[in-house]
């Protein structure tokens, strides 16, 4: 992947974090906001990095860094159907 011209997935989750922390402490990511972030072409090839950025999207759940959620609440990664969101894990209290 390296090679190819596409993001490598530490790229992706370094886009994760950087796109969070321009957000704020409480902000949410769509998958398609990082795709799009990352993506150097034009037209819509950016789709074909949905699967790498949910995939470095678990990664970093599995780091502790942040929470996928549906419908406002986490979800195990393993389980999540559907539309997603990511956002920073709040500091534990």
């Amino acid at each position: 992947m390296a090679g190819s011209g596409r993001p490598t997935g530490r790229r992706l989750e370094r886009a994760i974090l950087d796109l969070l922390e321009r957000r704020g402490p409480t902000a949410t990511l769509c998958p398609s906001d990082v795709a799009r972030a990352v993506y150097a072409g034009e037209g819509d090839g950016w789709r074909a990095l949905m699967e790498p950025v949910r995939g470095a999207a678990r990664r970093l759940v599995a780091a502790g860094e942040v929470e996928i959620t549906q419908a406002g609440r986490p979800v195990d990664p393993a389980e999540a159907r559907g539309p997603i969101r990511i956002r920073r894990r709040p500091a534990a209290r």
